[in-house]
């Protein structure tokens, strides 16, 4: 059986654009209350959600970046009730992508915009196991794989994570006594099974948010808000983003850090081996939803509470007390690189390899 109902929002980045540049001032502080209900109230009646997201991935260089800031500011604001639910699962939900013109050549500057655009159709089927002679069955191999290393992750029970490399990233993530690392398929309290991000190749949990010590440089452009943030580092102390630094985009960066109080802090750690399909296919598609499945991330801002064992119970004051970042925000960013390490740190203070030279150690 069907859906009883399919509802289309559709957003536009063009005239989103014409909109940052020739909008009156007071515009950027407020959000629309028709589209809160249009979310909020579907959200309550147990609807599933899916994501199209098709991006130019530098439309809004021209923007002042203060504008972005003030404006997703508001919209998450507005928004919260409808994040929180998505990110406790207690909605289903998918974030997937297609390509756009202006993308596809901006991943494939070489080629006319039909080859291009084929190309990152190709890219796009492939990264989804589509392209495999028994898809269904590449998936379910897929989430097995996962589990295992969720399996051998959450079995441990490390208390931090010291990552290292070549770029400068030298940074100790502690972890909650009582985290969880998941990965491919998620579950609403009805049992619904669903994939958040198709594609996946992850396996994350949540850092402690006041146990985060040392520097940590990208990997990866970001794009944020149709800008794109290039060779960034991010230094913190007690949890808290004391420094940055941007070849391109600190402005936007800024903005991004100094949404609230909680984008100070991060609110993920994600695992993704070098070797793995997206990043063995050498392509990079200034787009995070693929970015991050081919390299190691973080995330800066709120934190999944299923991260937490019994996480979607609790109230926020009991997830922040069990070391829960909260934010208006979570924004992914890409640190993985083929010389990573990471060393998982026991709870009676063993050393154990988890990646050696970008790939998982076990």
């Amino acid at each position: 059986e069907g859906a009883k109902d399919v509802a289309v929002f559709w957003k536009d980045e063009v005239t989103s654009k014409i909109r940052f540049l020739h909008g009156q001032e007071e515009i950027f502080d407020d959000f629309p209350q028709w589209q809160k209900s249009f979310y909020i109230n579907y959200a309550q009646q147990g609807a599933a959600f899916i994501s199209i997201a098709a991006n130019d991935p530098e439309l809004m260089k021209d923007v002042n970046p203060e504008r972005m800031v003030r404006a997703q500011r508001a919209s998450s604001t507005a928004l919260k009730e409808y994040r929180e639910r998505l990110m406790s699962n207690q909605n289903p939900w998918c974030v997937v992508s297609v390509p756009t013109e202006a993308w596809a050549q901006k991943v494939f500057p070489g080629e006319t915009k039909e080859d291009a655009m084929e190309k990152l159709w190709e890219a796009i089927l492939s990264s989804v196991r589509v392209d495999q002679d028994d898809p269904v069955q590449a998936w379910e191999d897929h989430k097995n794989n996962l589990q295992r290393t969720m399996d051998f992750l959450n079995s441990h029970n490390f208390k931090s994570l010291h990552f290292k490399n070549s770029l400068g990233t030298d940074l100790s993530i502690g972890l909650p006594e009582d985290h969880l690392w998941i990965g491919g398929p998620d579950y609403t309290a009805d049992g619904i099974e669903f994939i958040a991000n198709m594609p996946t190749e992850e396996v994350f949990t949540m850092p402690h948010r006041t146990k985060v010590n040392g520097k940590v440089v990208s990997s990866m452009p970001l794009n944020y808000n149709g800008n794109l943030i290039t060779n960034f580092s991010l230094t913190f102390k007690d949890g808290r983003i004391i420094e940055c630094t941007a070849e391109e985009g600190l402005e936007q960066l800024k903005g991004l850090i100094n949404t609230d109080e909680g984008s100070h802090y991060l609110g993920e750690v994600a695992l993704v081996p070098y070797d793995s399909p997206i990043s063995n296919s050498g392509i990079l598609f200034y787009n995070t939803l693929f970015d991050e499945n081919a390299a190691c991330h973080l995330a800066i801002g709120k934190a999944y509470p299923v991260n937490l064992k019994n996480g979607d119970k609790l109230s926020e004051e009991e997830l922040l007390v069990a070391g829960a970042n909260d934010s208006l925000i979570h924004e992914d960013f890409m640190i993985g690189t083929p010389d990573l390490s990471i060393t998982g740190i026991t709870q009676d203070e063993r050393e154990v390899p988890i990646f050696v030279k970008g790939n998982f150690a076990f």
